[in-house]
């Protein structure tokens, strides 16, 4: 062998080990990536996001509820334990996004933990001292009430006793102002000590503690753990998924590059050919890795979806505000009557006091004549125009219209379960009469059939089974041509299981597009209209509580969707997801 047949042998090795070299890093970079640590730390941050809910939650009712009821302890515990997973995973991980925004987080949570058990320590106080307030003054009126005197006392603590909540509520300067006042013309009219004491110092209690309440209250509000947990959720899923599409790109370099050492191997001989086939091989294999895992991330992030949709159940109040105004109008109307007849009750009660201080002189013969001339004929008309009938029928009224107002958001509450466990024994017919409630704005022009069967209970997570309904007489809704036709709702038992059907009379489903239905982000609606989210998740739920769901469709006839699921699900831990 001469020298330039060696040199060319060593230049063909170069090129060979340079291409394998290649080969080898495009082969390394198209590994398949574990993705049980991300998973780990996506269920961490969602527990933190649940944690951070439950704690909103109790803030809110501690503040609108007026009675001093125990309210359940606020714990750091788990969410401190759980930031500290993410960061033992983040400092195994190169995310940038979770050792950027995890001591921020980590900052707000606490911050937040430490403000929740210090507000709701202070909402328990103040609503002590506001039931001593009420207390008292409700012992004071009834000690007057028995001696049946002291009118004007009576009236400043009626005034007092609503009064004292609504500063509780709203903290305003205004309230506090009326407040005071009253108190101070409590106390120039109440000659006992002690009980003028016990009312002075109880307000005084009240008006000094609610706006640290509130201002503790105002803090929580402004802290923005949510949309931090939110965005920090968003960006690790953003850099996992850029990760999987950059090994995606290499994938697809590594198929080319393959592809052109293929053909050079082919030119160098068939010893090389069954070498490389078994590299094709390994590439396929590492395809469907690569296939395996992008699959596994998508249905991730429809999990993601599915629980972002489920936690913002209070969206709807949106849609049921349209049906508290009505109620709402009603309790207006009524109360601007009842005010309209005020300053003509208001201006015989000043006759009648002056009636009472001309009989208490019984010097003026002539003023006493002329005063209860006035008194005679104020209450005269007062007669005539029925005043207080009036005015018992309004009181009656906008008592009604509160009731309206409530059995509403008693409803709202019953859908959402947001007070009970998330796997709970419930009734479907329950269930169903709850979807119906809440969505009655939708159903205005709609004929609603129930032909609800004797069901048993089932166990499940009543707040997803009352979405997948939702999502089911929604849909019905808006395929009948102008939203007004007939919903028909059966419920019957089937099997070991109980079977719902939500049938209406619209446009149908097409048969080329039946076997899509189901798939994320498909929908036949008009765009701004619907997301195609609904059945993908609606299926989703069924299947974790071990149902089918089934649908039969004539176009121009209708549609009937059939959802069949179990008494007892193969599995109650999957459905607390």
């Amino acid at each position: 062998m001469n020298r330039s047949e060696i040199e060319q042998d060593i230049l063909m090795g170069l090129v060979v080990a340079m291409m394998l070299g290649a080969l080898w890093f495009l082969y390394n970079k198209t590994q398949a990536v574990d993705l049980r640590e991300q998973n780990e730390v996506l269920n961490l941050l969602n527990e933190v996001k649940e944690i951070d809910s439950r704690w909103d939650t109790e803030v809110q009712r501690a503040r609108i509820d007026l009675f001093n009821r125990e309210m359940p302890t606020s714990s750091a515990d788990s969410g401190e334990k759980a930031l500290r997973d993410i960061t033992h995973f983040a400092s195994l991980t190169s995310s940038q996004a979770l050792r950027t925004g995890l001591p921020i987080l980590r900052s707000e949570i606490q911050l937040k933990s430490e403000l929740v058990q210090k507000f709701l320590s202070e909402n328990q106080t103040n609503k002590a001292a506001l039931q001593e307030l009420i207390n008292a003054a409700t012992e004071l009126s009834v000690r007057f009430r028995e001696n049946k005197s002291s009118s004007p006392v009576l009236l400043v603590l009626n005034q007092l006793d609503t009064a004292a909540p609504q500063y509780f509520l709203h903290g305003g300067e205004t309230q506090r102002v009326g407040l005071q006042a009253i108190i101070a013309q409590l106390g120039s009219l109440v000659a006992e000590e002690s009980d003028r004491a016990r009312v002075e110092k109880a307000a005084q209690a009240l008006l000094e503690q609610v706006p640290a309440e509130l201002d503790d209250f105002a803090r929580l509000e402004r802290l923005s753990t949510g949309p931090r947990l939110i965005n920090l959720t968003l960006s690790f899923n953003s850099e996992l998924e850029d990760l999987l599409q950059q090994k995606e790109r290499y994938r697809i370099y590594l198929v080319y590059y393959a592809s052109a050492m293929l053909i050079l191997l082919i030119y160098f001989g068939a010893k090389v050919k069954t070498a490389n086939q078994t590299l094709e091989h390994r590439v396929e294999e590492r395809t469907r890795e690569l296939s395996d895992a992008l699959k596994h991330l998508k249905e991730s992030e429809t999990q993601l979806i599915q629980s972002e949709k489920m936690s913002s159940l209070g969206q709807m109040v949106a849609g049921v505000a349209h049906e508290i105004n009505t109620p709402l109008a009603y309790v207006k109307n009524s109360l601007g009557q009842v005010s309209e007849q005020l300053p003509a009750i208001s201006e015989t009660l000043e006759h009648c006091d002056r009636l009472l201080d001309f009989l208490r002189a019984g010097n003026d013969p002539e003023g006493l004549s002329r005063e209860f001339q006035q008194v005679t004929t104020h209450i005269g008309a007062l007669k005539q125009q029925h005043v207080i009938e009036e005015l018992s029928k309004l009181v009656k009224d906008g008592l009604f219209g509160t009731g309206q107002v409530s059995e509403i958001v008693g409803n709202l509450k019953n859908f959402s379960r947001l007070d009970r466990s998330k796997v709970a024994h419930t009734n479907l017919n329950d269930s169903l009469n709850s979807t119906l409630l809440l969505a009655k704005h939708q159903l205005k022009s709609v004929n609603v059939v129930k032909n609800f069967g004797e069901i048993p209970e089932i166990t499940c997570a009543p707040s997803q089974i009352n979405q997948v309904f939702l999502n089911l007489v929604t849909n019905a809704v808006q395929a009948m041509p102008g939203e007004s036709g007939t919903l028909t709702l059966t419920s019957r038992k089937d099997g070991e299981g109980v079977a719902v059907d939500v049938a209406d009379d619209g446009s149908g489903i097409p048969p080329d597009v039946m076997s899509r239905i189901f798939d994320p982000f498909f929908t036949t609606k008009e765009i701004g209209k619907g997301t195609g989210l609904g059945l993908s998740i609606s299926y989703k739920i069924v299947q974790q509580h071990g149902g089918k769901i089934g649908v039969e469709s004539t176009p121009n006839v209708g549609t009937k969707f059939t959802v069949w699921l179990p008494i007892t699900p193969p599995d109650e831990s999957q459905l607390e997801g």
